[in-house]
């Protein structure tokens, strides 16, 4: 089995001092997917485009050819077999995940109704439960929003993650892991964000559909 931290390490040492918790939210993820959780991701702006692009790394084939299982591929095609044909070909393994950040209705209901700041917050009183983990990105750890949410998810049970810069802000601390890449401007932040959630996928990838 590859492993995709240690890849990541290599290719961006100043990264080493994020090793720790990289590994730890590595864990907390694939634990929740055995146990039947999924992950809920929420951030804005940059962080928001970040949150839609892990859902997509985990909700289809990211490296690695996802096999369905072989009783749900039956069952496709018990239910109509020139159909369960098609999508026996065209469907790949899943992990669920949801981006808090695209959910257009529900966010404008809440800004315009009660308070931008708990729109993330009542979405996952909505979709959260024990056993799903809750990864927040804030450059800063200080974003209102993604920091109501945390809350939200330590109240319900749920493991948290943050993905920060600067200091981890108020983020931080409520985290299980807790990765602050070692820079201190938003840009700069963000260009390690994508390299360590994409070690994240790739590693989670290769434990859950191995060839």
């Amino acid at each position: 089995m590859i492993d995709y931290i240690s890849v990541l390490l290599s290719r961006y040492p100043s990264l080493s001092v994020c090793e720790k918790d990289i590994r730890l939210a590595c864990e907390l993820i694939k634990t929740c997917y055995e146990n039947g959780g999924k992950l809920i991701v929420a951030g804005n702006g940059g962080s928001a485009a970040d949150s839609d692009h892990i859902c997509g790394e985990l909700l289809k084939s990211f490296v690695k050819k996802r096999r369905c299982e072989k009783s749900f591929i039956d069952a496709l095609s018990a239910i109509d077999a020139e159909t369960g044909t098609y999508l026996s070909d065209k469907l790949e393994g899943s992990l669920p995940a949801i981006s808090l950040a695209n959910q257009s209705a529900a966010m404008t209901a809440s800004l315009n109704d009660v308070d931008g700041n708990a729109l993330f917050a009542q979405q996952l009183n909505g979709y959260g439960k024990a056993g799903d983990v809750f990864l927040g990105i804030s450059t800063s750890g200080n974003a209102k929003n993604v920091f109501y949410a945390a809350v939200v998810a330590k109240a319900k049970g749920m493991k948290t993650v943050a993905l920060s810069g600067k200091t981890g802000g108020k983020l931080a601390p409520l985290a299980d892991a807790a990765i602050i890449v070692p820079e201190n401007e938003t840009y700069k932040i963000q260009e390690l964000h994508l390299p360590i959630y994409h070690a994240l996928c790739l590693q989670i990838e290769e434990y859950f559909f191995a060839d």
